[in-house]
């Protein structure tokens, strides 16, 4: 059985990633507003002087910050991803343990009956791959519902796990033109989405880019 600390620290560590995402949210808001600075925009005019419709100094504390959170986060999900392991590898010598040797069924098989824990799925399910660092105005991603801040849980079939950008390219080329399921986490909340990979203006089938963590 997986030590009860293990279940509960990851617990703990999720509950202050989604504070975090809500802090960063909120600073990306911000930069995002109509006439903003945005996340990484100039900070001075064509001709090179410090711009005047803006609170420079407010804007570069902002964007210090959103680094400092980010490196947090990504330290948060780390320890996040090595507990998974950890309740990964515990269940898997649990299934296997508890089939006898001589039954001639899997631990892969009888396990996906009936051992799983309920928590330990969820734990999995909320553990996002990326989050959405930059949307293209008039791009599938932004028409199609995507924000700043969204973080990905399930691209169609691609979940975390090895080879994430090999998986996610080819998910998005033989689905172009054709919807996708995305599961997303918004602001601490789950969301289901659609959006489809296609041809526009800019770069690419979305017009997004990823941070992972």
């Amino acid at each position: 059985m997986v030590a009860p600390n293990v279940k509960a620290e990851t617990m703990r560590l999720m509950d202050r990633r989604s504070a975090l995402e809500a802090e960063m949210d909120g600073i990306i808001a911000a930069l995002s507003a109509p006439g903003g600075a945005g996340i990484t925009g100039s900070l001075v005019d064509a001709e090179g002087f410090p711009r005047a419709d803006i609170d420079i100094p407010a804007v570069l504390a902002q964007r210090r910050k959103l680094g400092e959170l980010r490196n947090d986060h990504k330290d948060v999900t780390n320890k996040i991803e090595k507990n998974l392991e950890v309740l990964h590898s515990t269940k898997l010598t649990r299934n296997e343990q508890s089939i006898p040797r001589s039954s001639g069924i899997s631990a892969p098989l009888h396990g996906g009956l009936s051992q799983n824990d309920p928590m330990e799925e969820d734990l999995v399910t909320r553990l996002p791959f990326a989050m959405i660092d930059d949307i293209a105005d008039g791009s599938p991603a932004a028409l199609d519902g995507l924000l700043l801040g969204d973080e990905i849980v399930k691209f169609g079939s691609v979940e975390a796990g090895g080879r994430l950008q090999e998986r996610l390219v080819s998910e998005a080329l033989t689905s172009e033109d054709n919807q996708v399921s995305l599961l997303i986490i918004r602001q601490g909340s789950p969301m289901n989405l659609t959006i489809t990979p296609r041809k526009w203006h800019g770069r690419g089938l979305m017009g997004y880019v990823l941070l992972k963590p």
